[in-house]
């Protein structure tokens, strides 16, 4: 690694015999074998002469290497001593500062003393004098004057805190609480004379003294300011006491809108009167509207306790509308800021989604709550999303929406009497293979009206109405789900012929075959489109009432149970379609089993049971996926159930063809062949755009198929000798069931000792279970690769063309 070479002696993994055959790679090169060994001979003195210089030079090195640390170690030790040198320069450089500075220092602290001193002195002054001021504009009222005086003193004796141990700054202290003590008193006082608390009637108004008072308010303790504002506010609502007690007819629910028409007039009366008589930062005119809304509800909630049998959906609904309203007017005006003490929570602006359900929601939400049959009520403009003010008064009406709860109960089961009748009287939906399966009208007005309900009871609250909402929206999805859906499925009984899909079974060839008609596979098809448009739906309500509702009643909203109840429509919808069909074909599979398949004499084209079976399912398949195109995936499973239940009864009836001659098993390979071209190829059968067939679908028909294919060559091959008859079984169909080949002896028409005997031989030739198996799982062997399947195939295919 330190000195490459390319020289093949010097490599690790070096071979003398290799190196040789390389040097002398023929007889002829041999001729050269002198002045080869000369040139190593060379090369050999070369390496003596270079190690023997290397050798001599390192006589001296130990000598040098001593001689090198001796140097070093002297150096190291000059260098210790000129850093001892200059760090005690630095000593005594530093204590030469040091008494240098000293002077200097002193002199700093006798300026910053005598700076503090003048300025403390100064402030002293002003105190005194500030006292003496405050105390004679006190008893003069001259309250513009003290506003800022006592300001001011009271930020000069924050300077004296920590002087408070001296008794004159103590005395002068105290004498500023006193004063300020004396001005609260006073200003209650002037407050109270101007607006007494006894009576109705207001005597007083506004004046210069008070405007002043408020500004000194302010600079006095909180209390006298939150005292100041109280008083004024009771003395401002007591007439709404009186016109609106309980007693009195305005102050029920029908003419609610009384008390906000006051409140706005007591406002604007307000702002012309006193408008300016109280600082703006104090917010007179939105505490009035709060505190009035803390009465209305408090007032409201009374009264609908004392008469909660006279309440009626309607009359709630009208007084609620109003108050919403009349909450979004407060909000437009006033910003809320009074609300701090967490009497009301602002509401959080939720993020938006993508739920489709979403749709047109922003309209939705924000109109206003309008009660049906109401002209007078025209529409207002939406309320701000983030109204501080919500629930403010509205929220008293909360323990009285189960009589809107009730109303909706109601309202929703006329509905679904409304949605059975509507479909009796004009009867299943119209074929329309144009547009695909139409889903119910009923089903969209459903939602609908959930919908208006959802946003509705949301604006009233969030809380357990919306709890008891959702109950009521799953007990009426349950009710549409099974009258309107499943209720009006066809039966699969005929109602004028008696006859049942177990007795198609039975029927003979070329016989009548009671199927659904064309209305009613549409019909099938439209309750199945209703029932997953239902199932989606149903998701997002769920999603969107999880939104509206209070983030601890989330867990109480689980609509999962009536999604359930929608799957399993669908379930049965596609397994109506999958009997209908299943069962058109049973007669041609009859038809099959009861031919004399040991008579058949020569191969020709496909037999007429095929033909029939591919006959239904050219009449049934395109109707059901033109149907279906809005739902692609509920047609595939169609299929798949059909080709799970198809395939396995064809193998049933493929079991009764006994005996079978092998030009009859020749006709039968050429009809499983064209029954499964045309399984692969149902999902596009009869439509002019054709789609490749799901892989799911199709891995289930090959598989299928290619049994029925392998039972068939095993039926073609001949007995004798019967073990390579016993191993081509195995080989073939995988199937280590004695009942299976016991049929498959059957199908051949052997005697039953020869039966005996190839059964015996069977049990002998399965191949031993793996150690440590269970007994079942012995009887399975692996399946055919795709592989080996596509190879039967091509040699079935061309074994037909030999034939046609």
């Amino acid at each position: 690694q330190v000195f490459p070479s390319q020289d093949p002696l010097d490599r690790a993994d070096f071979n003398a015999v290799e190196y040789i055959n390389a040097l002398f790679p023929t007889e002829q090169s041999l001729a050269n074998i002198d002045e080869v060994v000369n040139k190593i001979r060379l090369k050999i003195r070369r390496l003596d002469d270079n190690i023997r210089t290397v050798v001599r030079g390192q006589t001296n090195v130990g000598q040098d290497g001593r001689q090198a640390l001796e140097e070093a170690q002297k150096a190291i030790q000059q260098l210790f001593g000129k850093i001892k040198d200059i760090k005690d320069k630095a000593e005594k450089s530093e204590q030469m500062v040091k008494e240098i500075t000293r002077d200097i220092k002193q002199l700093d602290h006798a300026k910053r003393h005598l700076t503090t001193s003048i300025t403390t002195l100064n402030h002293l002054h002003m105190l005194a004098g500030g006292v003496d001021s405050l105390e004679a504009m006190t008893r003069r009222r001259q309250y513009g004057e003290v506003a800022n005086l006592l300001q001011g003193v009271v930020n000069v004796l924050e300077h004296f805190n920590k002087y408070m141990g001296i008794p004159q700054i103590r005395q002068l202290s105290e004498r500023v609480k006193a004063a300020q003590n004396e001005l609260g008193q006073q200003i209650l006082a002037d407050f109270e004379e101007a607006f007494p608390s006894q009576g109705t009637k207001r005597t007083g108004g506004p004046s210069n003294v008070l405007r002043d008072a408020c500004l000194v308010a302010n600079v006095l303790d909180p209390r006298i300011k939150q005292e100041i504002i109280k008083k004024f506010i009771k003395q401002h609502l007591s007439e709404y006491l009186v016109l609106f007690q309980e007693n009195q007819d305005v102050a029920w629910l029908d003419k609610i809108d009384r008390r906000y028409a006051w409140i706005k007039r007591q406002l604007v009366d307000y702002e012309e009167k006193y408008g300016r008589m109280f600082p703006a930062e104090w917010c007179m005119t939105e505490r009035i509207a709060v505190e009035f809304c803390h009465v209305t509800r408090a007032e409201l909630s009374k009264i609908m306790r004392t008469r909660a049998k006279e309440i009626e959906v309607k009359l709630l609904l009208f007084a609620i509308q109003r108050t919403t309203n009349f909450e979004g007017l407060l909000a437009k005006r006033f910003s809320g800021c009074t609300l701090a003490d967490g009497t009301v929570k602002k509401p959080e602006v939720p993020p938006p989604s993508t739920n489709p359900f979403l749709e047109d929601e922003t309209g939705a939400e924000t109109d206003e709550i309008v009660i049906e049959k109401s002209d007078t009520d025209k529409p207002k403009k939406p309320k701000a999303p983030d109204n501080p003010f919500h629930g403010i008064v509205s929220k008293c009406f909360e323990p009285h929406l189960y009589v809107y709860i009730e109303s909706q109960d109601k309202n929703l089961s006329e509905l679904i009497d409304r949605f059975v009748a509507d479909f009796k009287a004009q009867g299943p939906p119209k074929p329309n293979v144009d547009e695909g399966g139409a889903v119910l009208p009923s089903c969209a007005d459903l939602f609908v009206y959930y919908k208006k309900c959802m946003v509705q009871c949301s604006q009233l609250s969030t809380g357990e109405p919306m709890i008891a909402l959702t109950t009521i929206f799953q007990k009426y999805l349950r009710e549409y789900a099974w009258k309107i859906l499943s209720g009006n499925l066809p039966k699969t009984t005929s109602s004028s012929g008696g006859l049942t899909i177990t007795s198609l079974l039975k029927e003979k060839e070329g016989s009548e075959v009671a199927k659904f008609t064309l209305e009613e596979l549409c019909l099938i098809c439209s309750i199945l489109s209703t029932a997953e448009y239902c199932l989606a739906t149903t998701q997002q309500l769920e999603e969107k009432l999880k939104e509206k509702v209070d983030a601890s009643l989330m867990e109480r909203i689980n609509l999962t149970g009536e999604m359930d109840t929608f799957s399993i429509v669908i379930s049965n919808s596609i397994q109506l379609l999958v009997q209908d069909l299943d069962a058109a074909c049973d007669p041609a599979l009859t038809a099959m089993s009861k031919m004399q398949w040991q008579n058949v004499e020569h191969v020709g084209d496909q037999s007429p049971y095929v033909t029939s079976v591919i006959l239904h399912i050219k009449q049934n398949v395109p109707i059901i996926r033109d149907n279906l195109a809005s739902t692609r995936k509920y047609f595939t499973q169609f299929c798949i159930k059909f080709a799970n239940s198809f395939i396995p009864k064809f193998i049933n009836h493929l079991f009764k063809c006994k005996p079978i001659s092998m030009v009859g098993a020749e006709q039968l390979l050429l009809d499983t062949h064209s029954l499964k071209m045309v399984l692969l190829d149902l999902p596009s059968i009869g439509s002019q755009v054709v789609r490749k067939a799901p892989a799911s679908y199709t891995k289930i028909v090959v598989k299928g198929m290619t049994r029925a294919e392998m039972i068939l060559k095993v039926v073609m091959a001949p007995h004798e000798p019967p073990v390579v008859f016993v191993d081509n079984y195995i080989k073939l169909l995988a199937d280590c069931s004695t009942d299976t080949f016991q049929k498959i002896l059957d199908m051949k028409g052997l005697k039953r000792s020869e039966q005996s005997s190839m059964l015996d031989l069977f049990r002998l030739r399965l191949p031993a279970p793996p150690p440590g198996g269970d007994s079942t799982g012995s009887l399975s062997l692996s399946a055919p690769t795709p592989e080996q399947e596509s190879s039967r195939i091509r040699k079935l295919e061309k074994l037909i063309k030999k034939r046609l």
